[in-house]
């Protein structure tokens, strides 16, 4: 979700709501009728053939799962948690203050460096207008977002899709369902799920009232959430595919105050408050994450999971990244685009508990190769899936990243930012390409905007109506709602008896809501806290 500018209203589209408080009910009307003209008059001219077209082009760029990892997490339940606006370079960071040393995410940087972890160090956002939205549909479609605007808004509720959920549903028996302390209609996340296949969507609604204390604006903190979200993920049926969207590191960086237990983390000394404060939220997030991996384990999911861990998009934007220079060893006055298309970079891990050769993969992709890489790893075959990413661990995979800017892209070997031209390697910058360079970046350059043209043949022209051939139902959205979704998942573990698999039957209709357990930060620091007051 990252930084909010009300001039972007219009163009980013977070909710109808938001729209309709900036430019009042008659303005708003205007606004969308044009917009839904525009929409349908591209979803009326599209064609069956359109799809034929892209289709060769999926089929050409296929990236055939690698055999040592393919099915190696089949049949296992899928939990992902959304790091929001949580960059690369946080993972084993130290923040240095006053002489001391601080590390920001320690359990998340366990977790990188786990022998049960697949990492990938090279993994970039690809987002644009439409933030968190954008990665989203990425991350479960493996289709980009649109160049201008968000596609969950302006085509979400309406469209065909074959995401991650109503694929997994109907290839390996999957229930689903997300967990986020914000309202439902942000960035149309309540009618874009029900096209994904979502069976369940647990918003604001669902959890407790939100105060000055335990929330801001982006909706509940994060340890609130996942205390609150367990009451209804251990009434899920297993195997399921879940999503926990998480808020607290969250542009402005402000969410704790107020919460005096979880301020202390110190702040970063820059000249810019909002790099200040993003270190401490990050610290938040890392230990409301540690909490939640607790209670996977004593309550015996753990186990049975494999989560799945990403960053959705920078949290510190480029106009800002010459006062985080010196946090990072840079120097401002000679920092570059290079330096910021590096910090586009953004977490990856995918933690097969059981697993034990886990590796940090230094492949470059982006978050359009995301769900290739997880079907495979469940042992689901794509290949006849229109999906625009490779996965990460396939040996055929070519390292090409698309940003959603036009001419923006990432190689091993080059990248090109903000109309530079970089070796990736050094960050020496390309002023007098030769023949070769100048002929491969081309082709790069080509490659990428056929890739981005692609994807918005497909997301404007609904193309995905069309395709029969995937094996799959498309979704009734009709048929599903997110009313009353605890007396649903109740009434089918009644039904189901002693065959149903939810947490809760398998405890012996046992709740396991008290086993999570968050601490503050000053429960968890207090004995260091102590010690310093008895030194001075």
């Amino acid at each position: 979700m990252a930084e909010i500018d009300r001039p972007e209203l219009l163009t980013r589209g977070f909710s109808n709501v938001y729209v309709v408080r900036a430019l009042g009910l008659p303005s708003f009307t205007v606004y969308s009728a044009n917009q839904t003209y525009q929409a349908e008059k591209e979803r009326s001219e599209a064609t069956a053939d359109d799809l034929t077209e892209v289709k060769e082009y999926v089929s050409e760029h296929y990236a055939a799962p690698n055999s040592k990892y393919y099915g190696i997490a089949q049949g296992k339940n899928v939990i992902v948690i959304h790091l929001e606006s949580f960059q690369q370079f946080l993972i084993d960071y130290k923040l240095e203050v006053d002489g001391q040393s601080y590390e920001v995410t320690p359990f998340l940087n366990s977790l990188y460096h786990s022998n049960s972890t697949i990492s990938f160090s090279n993994f970039f956002n690809q987002v644009k207008a439409g933030k968190t939205s954008d990665a989203e549909t990425l991350m479960e479609t493996s289709l980009f977002g649109l160049s201008s605007g968000s596609y969950m808004v302006n085509y979400g509720g309406d469209n065909t899709a074959f995401a991650a959920p109503s694929i997994l549903a109907q290839t390996g028996g999957y229930t689903s369902a997300v967990f986020h302390g914000n309202v439902g209609s942000f960035w149309n996340r309540n009618n874009t799920y029900k096209q994904w296949g979502y069976d369940y969507f647990f918003d604001s609604s669902y959890f407790q009232e939100q105060t000055d204390e335990n929330s801001f604006q982006y909706g509940l903190n994060d340890k609130y959430m996942f205390a609150d979200s367990i009451k209804y993920l251990e009434h899920l049926q297993q195997p399921f595919y879940t999503k926990f969207i998480t808020v607290s590191n969250h542009y402005p960086y402000t969410s704790l105050a107020g919460e005096s237990d979880e301020e202390g983390f110190p702040l970063a000394q820059t000249d810019d408050e909002t790099i200040n404060g993003y270190f401490a939220t990050a610290n938040y997030l890392d230990s409301a994450i540690e909490a939640f991996f607790n209670y996977l384990k004593e309550s015996g999911l753990y186990d049975n999971s494999i989560i799945v861990l990403y960053g959705d998009h920078y949290g510190i934007s480029n106009s800002r990244n010459t006062s985080l220079a010196p946090l990072l060893g840079k120097d401002s006055e000679t920092w570059t685009e290079y330096d910021n298309a590096m910090l586009q970079r953004v977490p990856f891990m995918i933690h097969i508990p059981g697993y034990t050769d886990g590796f940090i993969s230094d492949t470059y992709g982006g978050e359009v190769d995301a769900l290739p890489t997880l079907l495979h790893l469940l042992g689901v075959d794509t290949s006849n899936y229109v999906q625009l990413g490779q996965d990460l661990l396939s040996e055929d995979n070519d390292q090409t990243v698309a940003l959603r800017t036009a001419g923006y892209y990432i190689t091993p070997t080059y990248t090109s930012y903000s109309g530079h031209l970089y070796y990736t390697a050094t960050g020496e910058e390309i002023t007098n390409p030769d023949e070769s360079t100048t002929a491969a970046t081309k082709e790069i350059r080509n490659a990428v905007a056929k890739q981005l043209s692609v994807s918005d043949e497909v997301q404007t022209g609904d193309l995905l109506r069309f395709d029969t051939d995937t094996g799959l139902e498309t979704v009734d959205s009709s048929s599903i709602s997110y009313s009353n979704s605890l007396k649903s998942l109740k009434s089918i573990e009644k039904k189901l008896g002693d065959e149903s698999t939810s947490l809760y039957s398998e405890n012996g209709n046992q709740s396991t809501v008290d086993l999570f357990k968050a601490p503050s930060y000053m429960q968890l620091h207090s004995s260091s806290s102590s010690s310093s007051d008895d030194d001075s």
